[in-house]
């Protein structure tokens, strides 16, 4: 049977943040002081263990999880992580692995990953600007990303998705920059919505674009046709841009049109809570259950109250009106 939460959605999904490490420092996830100064970070032994994640997922996959997607942080910068991803594309009932990355170790690791079974991927990238991507991220590093991004399409990696986050006055004005590369490239470009994640967010209502308008503003370009949707496309509303478009274009939509009401997944971060919703603080300390030696049936029962907790929506406007909150949680540690 599948594994449905209260209100019949099946969650089939599981989100690993491997580390709240970062080789960059972009503007959305930390704080301007943060960007100049020292970040605090996990230390070692508050890491779930390469072992102790497997166990997860063993039992998570025992109940139904079928797609298991590594974030951070940055994933690739965690000692060892090979190691740990070929461990997870071997356990049996697990179909689908994937990766969300900055991309900067995407050339060195991609030949590792396709070999390992890891062939579908998400690469960060707010600017085909090279000193912009510095501003917006703290490291000159576009032509180290761009060269990740040809070389995972060179060894033939499908899906490859590349995420702009759009921020008024700040990367909008290459909404159509973006969306050129999917008529010439076999990649989905998707634009999301800036979120008020986390106490270090910088955002607000002027920086906040909506997908309505960025879709009409793409629109001079041609028609945007809408594709059958996939279940790999998760929360994008999935177009081809004009007829003879290689790739796609992905609009995610977390604010101005929610989808909580297909949302399938779980998020494990990387201090070992268990987060059913990306913007809701709520968390099950998964850490502890591992570190009390405890048997299988005490994760099971810790992965069911994490969907017993699973909102109906996040409704987060709504607290925001109310009271001025978001949500509190780092993203680095929730996982991106």
């Amino acid at each position: 049977m599948p594994l449905t939460d209260l209100f019949s959605r099946t969650i089939s999904y599981l989100r690993l943040s491997l580390t709240d490490r970062c080789n960059l420092r972009c503007m959305y996830c930390v704080t301007e002081e943060e960007s100049t100064g020292c970040l605090t970070k996990l230390k070692h032994d508050e890491l779930l263990t390469y072992e102790e994640l497997l166990r997860v997922v063993r039992v998570a996959v025992a109940m139904g999880i079928t797609k298991v997607r590594l974030t951070g942080g940055e994933p690739l910068v965690r000692r060892d992580v090979m190691s740990f991803i070929r461990a997870l594309t071997r356990i049996e009932g697990l179909s689908d692995v994937r990766l969300t990355t900055n991309g900067i170790l995407l050339e060195r690791f991609g030949q590792e990953l396709f070999d390992a079974g890891v062939t579908k991927v998400n690469i960060s990238l707010d600017s085909l600007h090279p000193e912009r991507v510095e501003q917006i991220t703290g490291v000159n590093c576009f032509h180290q990303v761009w060269r990740g991004i040809e070389s995972v399409l060179a060894l033939g990696f499908t899906p490859v998705k590349l995420n702009m986050v759009v921020m008024r006055h700040i990367n909008d004005d290459e909404l159509l920059d973006f969306a050129r590369l999917s008529q010439n490239m076999s990649i989905q470009v998707r634009f999301i919505e800036f979120m008020p994640i986390g106490e270090s967010t910088r955002w607000s209502a002027d920086t906040f674009i909506s997908t309505d308008e960025i879709m009409d503003r793409i629109r001079v370009m041609g028609d945007l046709t809408p594709l059958r949707k996939d279940r790999s496309d998760g929360p994008a509303q999935v177009y081809r841009l004009g007829e003879k478009s290689v790739g796609s274009l992905g609009f995610i939509s977390p604010l101005s049109h929610h989808f909580c009401n297909r949302c399938n997944r779980l998020r494990l971060t990387s201090a070992g809570t268990l987060r059913s919703c990306l913007l809701h603080d709520a968390e099950v300390d998964l850490r502890k259950v591992l570190r009390s030696d405890s048997d299988d049936a005490a994760i099971r029962e810790a992965l069911l109250e994490a969907i017993r907790n699973k909102p109906q929506g996040h409704r987060l406007a709504e607290r925001m009106h109310r009271s001025g909150s978001d949500c509190h949680g780092r993203m680095s540690r929730i996982g991106g």
